[in-house]
């Protein structure tokens, strides 16, 4: 028997500690497909890229228009609803941890370009009280330097009488986005819309890049491994295995923190092993918690029957971000 998962203990954590997620391709499928859509005998892993690239700005261009009356454009707005559902429930976790010792901020590192998070965050900013940091300083040209997530803001009351700091929500990409833009000064301005030529850095490695985005990619990355530096911090991945080494080698060295606690879920049960092949470990460490669908309760994971009656096949279990929401939701609002 499958020994569960205890919900309890990652409630704690999320509650009292400095909260990061980090998020991958995973979960802006359908929408956008997986590399390995893209890829065959028949065309180059470079001819991959840029029809993954491709695929990503078109996706991109309409989430940012008004989708909500189009009838051929479902995969978009149910990713778009989930991302939107993730995102209002990580900030009651956060209206929730008020109380908690560690600033008042959760970061969102994310390796994908697409503008899901953003628009997300768009809608939810009329309505909501916090406050969303990208990175970017200006008004109307808007530069991105990493400095800038180092940023808090405070609401000062009318008498001075006190000082209360606002809820944060840092969104850190260090693989770019469709709405950046290069600048001539080799600075990067964040853009309303999707841009031509934007800044990304494509899933073969830095092999070929150019400096100016091999400086960009470890510069947003040392962001990444900061904050898993600090004490009392906490990281949730969902939708990422790993297969980018950088980011391997930067989770395997932040495991030796010992205040650092690593939460990895899984899409299926197989994804554990590979993930664990891609970090380079044959077990978890003590911080490390690589969590499969079947460790967790029904009504957090999503059932997959199979029709085809072959005695060999069965029912499987999938864990994606709308079940992690779920999940979430029930600890922001636990007694």
């Amino acid at each position: 028997m499958v020994e569960k998962f205890d919900i309890k203990q990652l409630r704690y954590f999320a509650m009292t500690k400095r909260l990061n997620f980090l998020i991958g391709s995973g979960t802006s499928v359908p929408a956008i497909p997986l590399m390995s859509f893209f890829k065959s005998k028949d065309i180059s892993d470079e001819e991959a890229n840029n029809l993954l690239s491709d695929k990503v700005k078109e996706v991109s261009k309409k989430v940012i228009e008004d989708i909500s009356n189009a009838n051929d454009e479902e995969n978009i707005k149910a990713v778009l609803k989930r991302y939107s559902e993730f995102i209002k429930v990580i900030l009651q976790l956060l209206y929730h941890a008020n109380s908690r010792q560690v600033t008042k901020n959760i970061n969102i590192f994310t390796t994908n370009y697409d503008l899901f998070i953003e628009k997300s965050l768009d809608e939810l900013m009329k309505y909501e009280s916090f406050v969303f940091n990208d990175g970017s300083n200006g008004y109307f040209n808007r530069i991105l330097d990493s400095a800038n997530y180092n940023k808090s803001v405070a609401y000062r009351g009318l008498n001075d009488s006190y000082l209360n700091e606002l809820p944060t929500l840092s969104l850190i990409k260090p693989h770019g986005s469709m709405n950046w833009e290069r600048e001539q000064e080799d600075n990067i301005l964040i853009r309303q819309s999707v841009v031509e030529n934007p800044v990304v850095v494509k899933p073969t490695g830095l092999e070929g890049q150019e400096t100016f985005l091999n400086n960009h990619f470890h510069d947003m990355l040392r962001v990444f491994q900061l904050e898993l530096d600090k004490p009392q911090s906490i990281l949730i991945v969902i939708g990422f295995s790993f297969q980018d080494k950088h980011i391997a080698k930067m989770l395997n060295r932040s495991l030796k923190n010992p205040e650092l606690n690593v939460f990895i879920f899984c899409y299926s049960e197989s994804d554990k092993q590979t993930i664990l092949t891609n970090l380079g470990l044959s077990d978890c460490p003590r911080n490390l918690n690589v969590i499969t669908p079947n460790e967790l309760d029904e009504k957090y994971k999503t059932k997959h029957e199979v029709e085809d009656e072959d005695e060999d096949e069965s029912d499987w279990f999938s864990f994606d971000l709308s079940n992690l929401t779920e999940l979430l939701r029930d600890m922001s609002f636990e007694e």
